[in-house]
């Protein structure tokens, strides 16, 4: 059973929620703030954290920059005030894989959250195992390791090296980046996919300052650069 953790200081929110995902058979924990979330993350492993923006103690965008910088990669669905389009843009910066506006439609959250739980089954069909740098990557079970240790990586992360393995040594737009990982989500922009880049290169590169493996083409994009 997948487990979700929901934050979010609202009451109603909260519980309301928690309601309509164990209809849907996950497992559901809560955490009423920020603060409490992260140690209810730090403690446990969820398969996905629904999170708030606008919290007390510790906002959403701070709790999600901590436990990216903490190396936990648990997928992240923003919930956003109507209209904060700078939420939205600022969210997937610090690497959110998805955002939804309040007030939401039920459907439209749980069709999200499917989507990203079904994800294990929807990156890849083959099993095989490719090296890119110091990385094996099992594309269609969703699974990273170096030396046999597993290693996190988001969803997003995820997505972007499997779109560059499948045009590997060709140069990849940002805009086609942005079309295949992120579809028509009007709020992303190419500096979404920099940044993306950038927490790649520091997972697979030797020296992520001097890339030799995804390198930029000025003006244009990415290329995954293999033997």
């Amino acid at each position: 059973m997948k487990k979700i953790l929901v934050v979010d200081d609202e009451a109603s929110m909260r519980l309301g929620l928690k309601d309509n995902l164990e209809f849907e058979n996950y497992e559901v924990d809560l955490a009423e703030d920020g603060e409490k979330g992260l140690i209810k993350i730090r403690e446990n492993s969820y398969d996905l954290i629904i999170l708030d923006v606008m919290m007390p103690r510790l906002s959403g965008f701070d709790l999600c920059k901590t436990i990216r910088a903490e190396s936990i990669e648990t997928p992240v669905i923003f919930l956003t005030a109507k209209g904060e389009e700078l939420d939205k843009v600022l969210g997937l910066e610090f690497g959110a894989d998805d955002y939804v506006t309040k007030p939401f439609s039920l459907r439209e959250l749980l069709a999200r959250v499917k989507a990203i739980l079904r994800r294990n089954t929807t990156i890849g069909q083959s099993s095989d195992t490719v090296k890119i740098g110091k990385l094996n990557f099992d594309f269609a079970s969703f699974s990273v390791f170096e030396n046999e240790e597993p290693v996190n990586m988001s969803y997003k992360e995820f997505e972007i090296i499997h779109h560059l393995w499948n045009n590997k040594n060709k140069t990849v737009s940002r805009d086609e980046l942005l079309k295949n990982v992120w579809g028509e989500n009007i709020y992303t922009t190419s500096r979404t996919v920099d940044n993306f880049i950038l927490r790649l290169r520091q997972k697979i590169e030797s020296d992520p300052n001097k890339p030799q493996l995804i390198i930029s083409i000025h003006g244009v994009g990415y290329k995954l650069i293999t033997n």
